[in-house]
């Protein structure tokens, strides 16, 4: 599936942003230019059901992985993922190749929880006001409060309800390329024990001490300090 993209910068070194669910390639409205300013070309997508890319009738790890391998360039410098931009990154990234691989607080592992959807839950959010997401995030500006409402009106909510099949599976990458985990604090997708294998696996992890899931759009200058050496 061919994706929307969006771009800023004409450096010479590319780099590919993955938003996570419910998001699109708005969502890095500041973390784009700060690449940009840093000689990256960025390129950021719409995953499938999210922005103004293609729509379909089942949404799966896989369709995600090869979307993104089709719509951007192959061997990228950098590529950067969160949540389930994350996951998706781990699906693609023996194909995609980047130089470096920057995983934002991933969705490997989609918890199971007891009496609870969370896929249902996730997709009444639909429909949330400024206020309601201004209440729940109070560490967003104004300005992302204003894009997080944008976002909502472009999302297919079946991307969520579409999670239930990936829940309980492990579907953490190697770390085929070096790889930097970057985790929000607490994170609630990846454990102190869970951190603690992904070094063994081969992965840098590091903690943004105060972050909440969505890292680059609660704390952005945090968010670009922890990827120091990185980026």
């Amino acid at each position: 599936m061919k994706l929307n993209t969006r771009e800023w910068g004409t450096g010479d070194r590319i780099a590919v942003l993955i938003h996570g669910i419910m998001a699109d390639s708005q969502c890095w409205w500041r973390v784009g230019p700060a690449l940009a300013e840093r000689g990256y070309r960025v390129i950021a997508v719409d995953l499938p059901g999210h922005g103004r890319s293609p729509r379909a009738e089942h949404y799966t790890p896989e369709l995600y992985g090869s979307s993104v391998v089709e719509s951007v360039p192959a061997n990228p410098a950098l590529a950067i993922g969160h949540s389930l931009g994350g996951l998706t990154l781990g699906v693609a990234v023996e194909r995609l190749k980047p130089g470096k691989a920057i995983y934002s607080d991933p969705a490997w592992r989609m918890p199971v929880m007891e009496g609870m959807n969370l896929g249902e839950m996730m997709a009444a959010a639909k429909n949330l006001t400024g206020e309601q997401i201004a209440a729940m995030h109070p560490g967003f500006s104004a300005e992302e409060v204003a894009v997080e409402v944008e976002m909502l009106k472009g999302w297919d909510p079946q991307t969520a309800l579409s999670l239930s099949s990936i829940m309980g599976e492990d579907l953490t990458p190697a770390p085929v390329v070096p790889s930097l985990v970057q985790l929000a604090d607490p994170s609630h997708l990846v454990s102190p024990e869970y951190a603690e294998e992904l070094r063994t696996k081969g992965f840098e992890v590091r903690v943004v001490k105060g972050a909440e899931h969505t890292i680059h759009r609660h704390l952005f200058d945090d968010f670009m300090t922890g990827l120091d050496g990185w980026i």
